[in-house]
């Protein structure tokens, strides 16, 4: 399982209204052990009683034999709880007699929730802690994606509860959203391309840009997807938007643009609020060269006129945001006439019916062969028609924007 369908899978179990917190995460800890993809066999949830220098057991579930309620472990004979508001997961060796009496030697632990300070120290509101055999280097990327999942959906939580009162300021955020996207048509020497994003509430997380130099000699298009949804997603989606218009005009390598853009979000967001990309330029030359860097995207489909055959541009860097420092990698394909790029985020792949059946690359694949002689503006809209018919009264619903690029001449 990769670190999107890890994230989405986390995402999917906080599926229902909890009165708390601590009854959500005793929720999505009960939903990780029982998952069959996730190799974690036990866990426990401890939370942060900071006037008792102490992390208090709230929820356990798993094979160890059964913790005392309410069984409380002290912050400073524990050097694991400072060291996670560094590295967020670690793994180690248990140190407490009555713990290990309980059958718990080895166990792995990830920090959830927006640190707080505790007298000089940072320490998470919640621990989740579990039972593996996996070694770190195994270990920590999974634990890693299921902290910020989790994270997310406690934030998120609170943002909610607010919202009802920002109903205006929201309507007025989707009016700015919807004047910064760019017209939905755009001409380029050889090419036509077309987009359309449509967001899943109010303001949404998707968002395309077309992105033309001065000299009309390159066009960069961009398709991204903030992981998260309503006003802050938007919020990162616009952000990312204005760094690519900011950075593209200075003649940057597109690997060394995205590198940067990514410790820019690093530092401007926290790194549960990560958001995937897609950034091609096209050229003006005969050959129809296509350069482009994937940012943990979905793989966008290319379809060869000749061959009727597709080719997928797959991932060449990780997700942007949670990882300072990344390297990006561009890679270049050749566009031939009738060639035809579709750039979609997963709310078109992964919508669902009634039944929970997603669209699927696989019918978004036939569809584009059964569409290969209409042009960009025709083949964008009849996708997304079909999307739309197919999730009316599903069980989930994203944002979703298509971008279609294809060269006439």
């Amino acid at each position: 399982m990769n670190q999107r369908q890890l994230h989405k899978t986390i995402e999917s179990f906080d599926s229902k209204t909890f009165s708390s917190s601590e009854e959500l995460l005793n929720h999505v800890l009960h939903q990780i052990v029982q998952h069959d993809t996730i190799s974690i066999q036990g866990g426990r949830v401890w939370k942060l009683e900071a006037a008792k220098d102490a992390y208090r057991l709230i929820a356990q579930v798993g094979s160890v034999e059964k913790i005392e309620t309410d069984y409380m472990v002290n912050v400073s004979a524990y050097k694991m709880f400072k060291s996670l508001a560094k590295h967020r997961t670690i793994v180690a060796k248990e140190t407490d007699s009555y713990l290990r009496s309980k059958g718990i030697i080895k166990y792995s632990a990830t920090g959830v929730g927006t640190l707080v300070n505790v007298d000089g120290t940072e320490l998470f509101p919640y621990v989740l802690s579990f039972n593996t055999n996996l070694n770190h280097d195994a270990v920590a990327p999974t634990l890693n994606i299921i902290s910020m999942a989790v994270t997310r959906m406690l934030r998120d939580r609170h943002i909610e509860r607010k919202q009802e009162q920002l109903t205006k300021d929201l309507d007025k955020a989707s009016e700015i959203q919807r004047s910064i996207l760019p017209a939905h048509e755009m001409k380029f020497h050889n090419y036509e391309i077309f987009g359309v994003s449509m967001a899943d509430r109010i303001v949404g997380g998707d968002f395309f840009d077309y992105i033309r130099d001065d000299e009309d000699d390159r066009l960069g298009i961009a398709v991204g997807d903030a992981a998260s949804k309503g006003i802050s997603a938007a919020v990162q989606a616009l952000y990312v938007s204005g760094a690519l218009k900011m950075g593209a005009g200075y003649q940057t390598k597109i690997s060394s643009l995205i590198r940067k853009i990514n410790n820019l979000v690093h530092h401007a967001f926290t790194d549960d609020r990560f958001i995937t990309l897609f950034y091609a330029e096209l050229a003006k030359d005969k050959q129809g060269l296509c350069t482009y860097v994937n940012a943990g995207h979905c793989s966008p489909m290319l379809f060869r006129a000749q061959s009727s055959t597709i080719e997928l541009l797959e991932a060449t860097g990780n997700i942007i945001g949670p990882f300072p420092d990344q390297n990006y990698r561009s890679e270049g394909v050749m566009i031939g006439k009738g060639d035809i790029l579709l750039i979609y985020t997963d709310g078109v792949s992964e919508a669902m019916d009634v039944q929970g059946n997603q669209y699927s690359e696989t019918r978004l694949e036939q569809k584009l062969k059964e569409l290969k002689k209409s042009s960009a503006k025709d083949i964008a809209r009849v996708i997304l028609q079909d999307v739309l018919a197919f999730s009316t009264h599903g069980k989930y619903s994203d944002d979703k924007t298509i971008v279609v690029v294809k060269r006439i001449k």
